[in-house]
């Protein structure tokens, strides 16, 4: 296959030097082959690839960070539109806004947004794409506080399948706005995000508590009971192995238990009082609690996985850690076998269940409850195979305790039409479908966790 004449970005095909390390994405399981990895400028290099891919009947694949585990952003033979190259973050400190180019991670966001004090809901892992993450709806440590990424998406620039270049907003294509936020890669490639910022840091408070998986049933109900006491706060819950990490003691390194992880933004004397509601209530078997720049919560969880691992992931929502669940959370971790798997538990709550159900796009009802990941990371494909097993047994076995069994669909890694359906529901589902119809009939944009055109 030929490069693209007509785009002067610069371009990769097979047998080039840096092919292979352009077509590498977070999962190091996923090795496919682009027959073009176009690096684009700007929309205008967009909506030209997409004008070639037409004339040439070739796939199209997106990619922004290339954390999406199923491997959505590379495609056999597909022409890879890269935006790794659109990272510029600008930042107006006046109006708290930020335009984001369509291929920035979060750490390229925090660094910028926090040299004015200032940011906007954006993810747990410092290198995940802000792009996917967005549209599939972004939680994080703010979601409490400030609700989800696409609660604070103010206009987003898109390319459309037929290569126009749009601003959608509330008073512009208002119809396609609200499919962004929440609906993924469906509708076009967004290759610059608006966002409205808050006032965050420099400094925040973070803990980690960690219990040992004989009383992984107590540290869960402990973090249920917390809930209703976080004041905007974050909470996690991580099932998994402790890491030799400096902040961990020798004696404890690779115990397997559960890490309860609080994120305060009230101020160091209420968050030290938290910690200590924890201490007396459950000790923990260690802790770290300690203020910390804003910018290193955010990264905070990065040592759970590296770029190459081999990985694969599934979830579910559920309303409420009742004893059942937990009783199939603490049964089931112990089955894992990398040290680097582990079960993500996020509190979605606060202003993120202030926002009504269908205001967005977003898959998943907007009452208090919680995302369940189930994740695999893996060093060797030996051992990813044996942890895909686990995430999928795991999976089956929560799905009788779980509020809407299709999951976050950021959390996909098999596309199964069903799980997209049962994620937002058959109302959201249909008026995403009619959107769908409107701007990308020929659903250009599937490797996703798609949405079919509607028909008629």
């Amino acid at each position: 296959m030929p490069p693209i004449t007509d785009v002067p970005c610069p371009q990769l095909v097979p047998g080039d030097a840096g092919y292979d390390d352009a077509r590498k994405i977070w999962n190091g399981e996923i090795d496919r082959k682009p027959a073009i990895i176009a690096q684009v400028t700007g929309p205008a290099d967009v909506a030209a690839c997409l004008t070639y891919a037409r004339a040439n009947d070739l796939e199209v694949t997106v990619r922004g960070g290339g954390h999406n585990l199923g491997g959505a952003a590379v495609a056999d033979g597909a022409l890879l539109i890269d935006l790794g190259g659109l990272r510029t973050v600008h930042v107006d400190p006046v109006n708290r806004t930020a335009r984001v180019g369509g291929g920035a991670t979060n750490a390229d966001l925090d660094a910028a947004t926090q040299a004015h004090g200032l940011a906007v809901p954006a993810g747990t892992y410092s290198d995940t794409g802000i792009g996917g993450l967005t549209l599939g709806g972004g939680f994080g440590w703010l979601t409490g506080k400030h609700g989800l990424s696409v609660d604070n998406l103010i206009s987003a620039e898109v390319v459309l399948a037929d290569g126009r270049v749009v601003r959608a907003c509330a008073q512009s294509h208002p119809d396609l706005f609200w499919a962004l936020r929440g609906g993924g890669g469906n509708f076009g490639v967004v290759t610059e995000f608006e966002y409205r910022l808050h006032p965050v840091g420099p400094l925040v408070d973070m803990g980690l508590f960690f219990f040992e998986v004989e009383r992984g049933a107590q540290a869960l109900r402990l973090a249920r009971d917390l809930v209703p006491t976080l004041d905007g706060g974050g909470l996690m819950i991580v099932g998994m192995t402790a890491p030799p990490a400096p902040f961990v003691p020798a004696e404890h390194h690779g115990k397997l238990g559960y890490g309860v992880m609080l994120a305060g933004f009230a101020g160091t004397a209420a968050f030290s009082e938290l910690a200590q509601r924890v201490r007396d209530t459950l000790p923990p078997l260690w802790e770290m609690v300690t203020p910390l720049p804003y910018t290193e919560l955010q990264k905070s969880l990065d040592g759970i996985g590296y770029r190459g691992n081999f990985a694969y992931e599934k979830s579910v929502y559920a309303e409420d850690l009742s004893d059942g669940l937990i009783d199939v959370l603490v049964a089931n971790l112990p089955g894992k076998a990398s040290p680097l798997s582990a079960t993500p538990i996020a509190l979605l709550s606060g202003a993120y269940a202030d926002v009504p159900d269908h205001a967005t796009a977003f898959g998943g009802t907007r009452r208090t409850g919680f995302v369940v990941g189930l994740t695999a990371i893996c060093p060797s494909p030996e051992l990813l195979a044996a942890d895909r097993v686990w995430v999928r047994d795991y999976w089956e076995k929560l799905l009788p305790h779980a509020s809407n069994t299709g999951g976050y669909v950021n959390f996909m890694a098999d596309y199964e039409q069903d799980r997209v359906r049962l994620t937002y529901g058959p109302v959201k589902y249909e008026r995403l479908a009619r959107v769908k119809a409107a701007y990308d009939p020929d659903n250009v944009f599937h490797h996703n966790g798609n949405i079919k055109p509607a028909l008629g």
